[in-house]
């Protein structure tokens, strides 16, 4: 679940003002709270918001949690089991860490005792919009007491921000003061000494960009996206947007590998080909799991493209039970590979890749010196073609789909490299990113209803005395070489705009 919250901090003296202009409010008894928060030696939690915690004391007593950061502030992700017993964490949680703490043994980190009021806002037919909790908060060391603070939480439930708005209006008119999102039990944790600089955290650009540094934050925001996504690829969540996390890790893993491979002249070349080696692994396990998933999508989406000539439902149901069949095998070597030493190895590894990429001497060169001459080797190959590949402008409609394939894969890597350098290239390289990436965004259409095609037919051919499905799988097998067919006939005008001087001045 979400978990969206303010916090602000509060002196002795505070006194909780009226939040019935915010609404009807009740208070609840106060009830005193025992939390122990387990994180690695070095903090590897703490350090990039992550928090795993074991709490007694309410009515949910004897829970642990884990929470997880989101790309806003004040919201988090937040997953809870029952206790099975002192000190054991149950094995759900205990997964969805992985990532952040790699094996290393996790061991009490923080313990604080709180004294929590909580205030219910609730609207005039008693729905709880939001709760305000005043904590006095302890953070102890053995018996003693190291530090306390004040805190008051609002938590948002059925209100909008507005309603915490107007809370935070009030608290602050109250003398309450706002400032950045600190979780409790890293204050506490900072209380005997600081945590050290997160690692997948961008640092401070430099006046002057050196190649190096653009290859590391590209490298950076590569792996930043497979350690965000895993935990949710290990629950199998869908997206807000409908988009699925074992699809961006595939993502980030593969745009590691295209810019590895970009930059390579600025990286060690032993060290980049052990790494893509390890990538290439993690890209396989993720692509089986994924290409199922975009099967089945497309599958009921072909379906239902014309609603005066509808699909056999019956027909379409078998299909999609074959791939659902097809797809829990794909998850179930997935959840193997997540599981596996190996990839605990290569999250060491990716960790290791930003803090230390192994960089050669060219990497020291300005960045505006050097960039356009690499990014300019993939954009010659998407354009010129060479190796068997033709050119991007040289696709025609009777090409093989093996062809418009390659041609795209080459888009990609290009659309890539254009983006990573565009920090320090400027908006002409952003320009050109986003103009291959519509191009890329029809070659990616035209490859995945050609590959839907040939599923619908393989999946007629493993049923051959089912006549119903066979005419099902043929009308679906006609809509996605039509669909092949409409992306043939739109590239080129795609492919025109992306050939404009504005875009590609630059790498001239």
């Amino acid at each position: 679940m979400l978990e969206e919250e303010r916090k602000y901090l509060a002196d002795d003296g505070f006194t909780m003002p009226d939040l019935g202009l915010a609404g009807r409010v009740s208070a609840r008894e106060p009830v005193t709270l025992r939390a122990t928060y387990y994180d690695t030696p070095e903090r590897l939690l703490a350090r990039h918001g992550v928090s795993l915690r074991y709490r007694k004391g309410d009515a949910s007593s004897k829970v642990w949690t884990v929470k997880l950061p989101s790309s806003r502030a004040g919201i988090r992700h937040e997953h809870s089991r029952p206790s099975q017993g002192a000190g054991v964490v149950p094995p759900q949680l205990l997964d969805l860490v992985t990532a952040y703490r790699r094996g290393r043994r996790l061991a009490p980190a923080a313990i604080l005792r709180t004294v929590r009021t909580v205030y219910e806002v609730c609207d005039a037919d008693g729905e709880l919009l939001a709760e305000v909790a005043d904590d006095a908060v302890s953070v102890l060391f053995g018996r003693d007491v190291a530090l306390r603070f004040r805190e008051i939480e609002v938590e948002r439930a059925g209100g909008d921000r507005r309603l915490l708005d107007r809370i935070e209006e009030l608290l602050l008119g109250a003398g309450a003061q706002a400032g950045a999102f600190v979780p409790k039990h890293v204050r506490a944790m900072e209380a005997f000494a600081p945590l050290d600089a997160p690692v997948l955290v961008a640092p401070a650009r430099r006046r002057t960009a050196y190649a190096g540094d653009v290859v590391t934050e590209a490298i950076r925001r590569d792996v930043v996206r497979i350690f965000k996504h895993d935990p949710f690829a290990r629950l199998r969540e869908t997206m807000p947007n409908g988009d699925t996390p074992v699809h961006q890790m595939r993502v980030g893993t593969r745009r590691l590998r295209s810019d590895l491979q970009t930059f390579q002249a600025l990286l060690d070349p032993h060290w980049t080909a052990r790494l893509r080696g390890e990538l290439t692994w993690l890209a396989g396990a993720l692509g089986g799991a994924r290409d199922v998933e975009v099967l089945r999508e497309r599958l009921h989406r072909t379906a239902a493209a014309d609603p005066l000539v509808p699909a056999d439902p019956r027909a379409v149901a078998r299909i999609d039970a074959a791939l659902a069949a097809r797809q829990d095998a794909a998850l179930r070597e997935l959840d193997e590979a997540l599981h596996s030493r190996r990839y605990v190895k290569l999250l060491d590894a990716l960790i290791g890749a930003v803090e230390a990429p192994r960089l050669a001497p060219l990497s020291w060169e300005r960045a505006e010196d050097v960039l356009p001459g690499i990014v300019r080797k993939p954009w010659q190959r998407l354009v010129e073609g060479g190796s068997g590949v033709v050119g991007a402008g040289e696709l025609t409609p009777d090409l093989p789909d093996d062809d418009w394939h390659e041609v795209r894969k080459r888009a990609k890597r290009a659309r890539y490299a254009a983006d990573a350098v565009s920090a320090v290239v400027g908006p002409e390289a952003q320009q050109l990113a986003k103009a291959v990436g519509r191009a890329q965004g029809v070659l990616g259409e035209h490859q995945d209803a050609a590959i839907a095609a040939d599923a619908w037919l393989a999946a007629a051919a493993a049923e051959p005395g089912d006549h119903d499905l066979a005419v099902t799988a043929g009308r679906l097998f006609e809509r996605e070489r039509a669909a092949v067919t409409r992306a043939r006939a739109d590239f080129p005008a795609v492919w025109e705009t992306v050939m404009e001087d504005r875009n590609i001045a630059w790498l001239k």
